[in-house]
This record gives structure tokens, sequence and C-alpha cells, in this order.
């Protein structure tokens, strides 16, 4: 994890931790290519979870690296002079390396070319009509001056058309990869980079063209690699940058395809040359309740089981002051206000959590907050962050909240996670914070989901919480 020493560059009347992570939110607009090239390897790294967590990430490195696939890319890779590692990493991606694979909205195949761009790059779908003859029976016409009397039917043969593909290079790996490499090529002549040619292939040519002059005049120099277009922008500098990436990762996180890319051919790599640790690493990525499902977000992942604890205001009791800490209060100097709960002799158990997520909680409020003095939208004012849960049990009484357990895996009974309530903001510190979660876990300090309503599930990574421990204690420290 890469820290700084922090400078004071929020207001002195709230806090402001001294270590802080470089390149986050607000600090996007001072990026150095050094800072973000450091950013897309966390990035790349944290992709991990969304290639691993799919259940046919194993079987589909098995296919892409086995006897039948694994010369099909080398051919590719000699015809286009694309390496086959990266030929292969999209065809993992695309398709866990399945010939026959059909996506719900029409790309077909091993690389999973939409028709209309499997013809551009000079494969063949030939469709051809046909008819089949159905039979009905129809009420025949009365004869004029015919008498009523019992309904005549006559049967009518008819010629129904319908379309036959008779051929579909597409589903042909001998013919697709090739073709996608060749197609590979093409974008990178056209774009000048294989981190442009990649993008394009998920996001289409005319995406990337719209994109690179806003990246080029974000990041101030022409040609500005993936990465750089990626890291320089945010709400408060470089918004048309920003808001059309926003568009694209909204349509089908097209804007993160070259980093799932380079980490897939890390993982490929990986697979070729020590199954083994292939194979554990898909099982630390495994969804642990529903193993036949991709899981939901990392928190499934990074809070196993045997994590789960405190089961009783009985175990909050004896944790406090030991693994749980009672959250910090002042709303105006942290940036977050604690849960409204019924009154109790146990309502202040249910105002602790761990020291890290207390510590992230903290962190997510200072960037939201500097984010959006830089932002400084019209007309808002900062409205502390509203937490709506941080520590519970697995018994869950009423004044610990008001969400809904999982009953199969009630992750706050762990103290590692809270909720915030994201309806009572304005809309510009709304936007600050999803840019803030976003940044976050992008370089895989955080995992958060939606639940219900308009809350937010968060929780830090395991490799992070001594990070994020040391910004609570800082906070207690400045506490006032």
């Amino acid at each position: 994890m890469l820290l700084t020493g922090g400078l004071l560059t929020a207001a002195a009347e709230y806090f402001t931790p001294q270590r802080q992570l470089p390149g986050i939110g607000a600090g996007r607009s001072e990026i150095t290519s050094d800072l973000a090239a450091a950013r897309a390897d966390r990035m790349i790294q944290s992709q991990t979870f969304a290639i691993m967590r799919d259940p046919q990430a194993t079987a589909g490195a098995q296919r892409i690296t086995g006897a039948r696939l694994a010369p099909v890319f080398r051919r590719a890779a000699d015809e286009s002079g694309w390496p086959a590692s990266l030929i292969s990493a999209v065809a993992f991606l695309e398709s866990w390396g399945d010939p026959q694979a059909t996506s719900p909205a029409g790309p077909r195949g091993l690389m999973q070319f939409s028709e209309a761009t499997a013809r551009a790059a000079g494969l063949r779908v030939v469709r051809v009509t046909r008819f089949q003859t159905v039979t009905s029976h129809e009420l025949a016409k009365r004869r004029p001056g015919q008498k009523p009397g019992r309904s005549v039917y006559r049967t009518v043969r008819h010629k129904v058309p319908y379309t036959v593909t008779v051929r579909d290079d597409r589903l042909n790996p001998e013919r697709a990869a090739p073709a996608a490499a060749r197609y590979l090529a093409r974008l990178e002549n056209k774009f000048g980079g294989r981190d442009w040619a990649i993008f394009a292939y998920h996001c289409g040519e005319g995406c990337v063209s719209d994109l690179l002059p806003l990246a080029e005049a974000a990041v101030q120099h022409k040609q500005p690699s993936v990465a750089e277009m990626f890291f320089a922008a945010n709400p408060a500098h470089h918004a048309e940058l920003y808001h059309a990436l926003q568009r694209e990762m909204q349509r089908d996180y097209s804007p993160t395809y070259w980093f799932r890319v380079q980490r897939a051919e890390q993982l490929l790599a990986l697979y070729r040359e020590d199954p083994a640790a292939f194979h554990e690493l898909a099982e630390e990525y495994r969804n642990p309740i529903h193993p036949e499902r991709r899981a939901a977000d990392r928190l499934t992942i990074w809070l196993k089981s045997h994590d789960i604890f405190y089961r009783s205001p009985d175990d909050l009791r004896m944790a406090a002051g030991a693994g749980l800490a009672r959250a910090l209060d002042n709303p105006q100097f942290f940036g977050f206000s604690l849960p409204e709960m019924a009154q109790g002799p146990n309502r202040d158990l249910y105002l602790q959590d761990s020291p890290a997520a207390i510590g992230t909680l903290l962190y997510v409020a200072f960037e939201t907050r500097r984010l959006f003095e830089e932002l400084n939208p019209k007309g808002e004012r900062f409205v502390p962050l509203q937490v709506a849960e941080l520590v519970s049990t697995t018994d869950r009484p009423a004044e610990a909240g008001t969400l809904l357990v999982d009953p199969e895996f009630p992750e706050h009974s762990t103290g590692q996670v809270f909720d915030i309530d994201r309806s009572n903001l304005p809309r510009g510190e709304r936007e600050c914070l999803n840019f803030t979660l976003d940044d976050l876990g992008w370089d895989g300090y955080l995992g958060f989901i939606q639940v219900t309503g308009d809350t937010v599930h968060i929780g830090c990574s395991p490799s992070s919480r001594e990070f994020f421990a040391a910004v609570f204690e800082e906070a207690a420290a400045a506490r006032r």
C-alpha cells in the first residue's frame, strides 16, 4: 500500500488525516505519470475479484490454455503481431474459452463478435431463407343465397418463411481468433496504442474516438495511456471527460476493460505455470454462501465465516475497548453522524465498530468533503454523512438498527463494516461520495454494495485494516 505524509489540504476546522492515500479523489488533480502507473497496477490487481469470483473462471483457464485453443492463439499472434497472451486474455474474459458462447445482447463465439463487427473483420455469417408448410382450418365463406346451417371449414396450407444460419465463422475458433487479432492490430494502428485498441474492442471505435481528445486535453500531452485517462478525471476537474467515462461505466463498465485484460493475462500465466496456485486463488474468491453463483461484492469474499463472532449484546460488551471501539461523535468535525437508535440499556453497544471500520468511515468522510470543496456545487453545503448502522449481533435485537439481516451471512456481526444512508445528501455531495467510494474501491482499499433503499454497505479490505485503524487512532487523539 502506497502512503504519503499527509499535507493539510483540507480546512483546519475538520479532521484531516496526516497519512493519506495518494491520488485519490481530489488528489487526482495532482496525479503524475508515476502515480498513475502505480494506481494502474493496484487497479489491475483489484480486478482479481471481477474475474475470479465467476464460477467459470477455472474451467475457462483450462480451455484457454488447453491443447485445442493454445495453438489457435499462437497462429493468431503470428498473423497479427499481437502477443498470444493478450489475445487469449481477451478470449478468457469474453467467453471463458467457450467457442459456442452466446450473449443475450447478440455477440457470439470465442471472441464475442457482434455480427456487424464480425463482417467488418472478414468473418462470414451466412443466413438463408427457407419455407415450411403449415396447415390451418379456416371457416369457409358462404356462397350467395346459401341457407344458414352448419359451419363448414376448409384446410388451408401456407408457406411460412424462416431464416437458417448455414455458416457463422464467429463459432469457429480457427477463424474467429485470428480475425479478432487482426481487428485489434487495426485498432492499434488507428488509435496509437495497444491499450486503446483493447479499450475500443469493448467500448467501440466511436466511443474511443470521442474520449481520446478529451483525454489528451485532460492529461495535456498527445496520446495519453488509458490509465492516465482514467485517473485524470474527477467531478471537480476535467468534468467533461469524467461524465463521458461515467456514461460508459453505466453502460457496460468498458473504461475498466483494459485493466481486466491485464489481470486476465497475469492469471492465465499463473494457470500455465502453477495450476495449483490458480485453483487456490479460485477457492479464495469463491462465493462462500452459494459456490455456484458469482459473489455479489468483495465483502462476501473478504469477510470469512469464522469472522462472525458477535452473537449477543454480552459479546459486544466484552469486546468494548478491545476488538471494538466507540464511534467518534462530532458530525461537523469528523464528517459523519451516528445512527439514530431507540433508547435502551444496550444502545451504546451498537455505536461501536472495529477501529479499521471506523477509520474507513473517517477516511471516506474526509475524501468526500475534500472533493466536495473542490467541486464547490452551487447552493450546497456539506452535510455530515448519515451512518445507518455499525456493529450488530447475530441475534439482532431491535436497538441494533432497522436494516434486514442476511441470515446466512450477517456481515455486521464481524464489526468490520458500516452502512451509510445517502438519501439526505445534496446532489453534488452525493456525487462526491459515490466517486470517493469508487476511487477507493478501484485501488482495492474497500468494497461496497447498495442494500435496502439508498443505503450503501461498506468495508475495507483485510490488507487495508492496519492503515485505516491508524487513521482511527489519529482521529481519536484529535477529537475535541
